[in-house]
């Protein structure tokens, strides 16, 4: 399933985007997830809490894949 998330400004910190589509309950379960290598930002796996990720980028988490849109 894929999740269309519109970013606020230029861009938003991975942790929070996680926190923000409901994937993760809190900002300690996916500071936990990401530090785990379960995230992945353009196909690649990212430790980067505060990665900023910005429209045009897609985020995969288990099996949702998160599509960022400009607002």
């Amino acid at each position: 399933m894929s999740i269309q998330f519109a970013v606020r400004g230029d861009h938003i910190q991975l942790d929070q985007l996680l926190k923000a589509t409901g994937l993760c309950e809190s900002g300690g379960a996916a500071h936990a997830a990401i530090a785990d290598g379960q995230v992945t930002v353009d196909g690649q796996v990212d430790t980067r809490k505060r990665a900023k990720l910005r429209p045009g980028q897609r985020v995969v988490f288990t099996g949702e894949e998160v599509e960022l849109l400009a607002e």
